[in-house]
């Protein structure tokens, strides 16, 4: 939002400002420009520095359409035993295929490590 025209805005508002000085204060014309370009550059590169920080840290949390990497690490209930590596789990509403190397008990919680695909890498939790 407003990455190019945010300066255009910054300017805007750099001139009402200079134009609320120059009616309490009275400033001759190039008093005037030389403090519009100024505060103009000034809050430019405020702007400038706050969207880029706000870029990064959106961009490093973001996992939005990333349901594999959102599942890793949630904790869930055996659903079926798992058996010879092969079970289900459930999360929330919806149950998952999971994979284990260790047989599994109804019931159990399990954690996920790891996404392949459909499947959950899960691991049980020591209780």
């Amino acid at each position: 939002m407003l990455g190019a025209s945010g300066y255009l805005l910054w300017s805007g508002v750099s001139a009402v400002i200079i134009g609320l000085l120059t009616w309490v204060l009275p400033l001759p014309w190039a008093w005037q420009g030389t403090l519009f370009a100024v505060l103009t550059i000034i809050i430019a590169l405020l702007w400038w520095y706050w969207l880029r920080s706000r870029s990064r840290r959106i961009a490093d949390a973001t996992l939005l359409n990333q349901r594999s990497r959102q599942l890793i690490g949630v904790r869930a209930t055996v659903t079926e035993a798992v058996e010879d590596g092969i079970g289900r789990a459930r999360i929330g509403d919806s149950t998952w295929r999971i994979k284990t190397d260790e047989a599994l008990p109804v019931g159990t919680t399990v954690e996920v490590i790891a996404v392949d695909g459909i499947t959950l890498h899960v691991r049980a939790l020591k209780v």
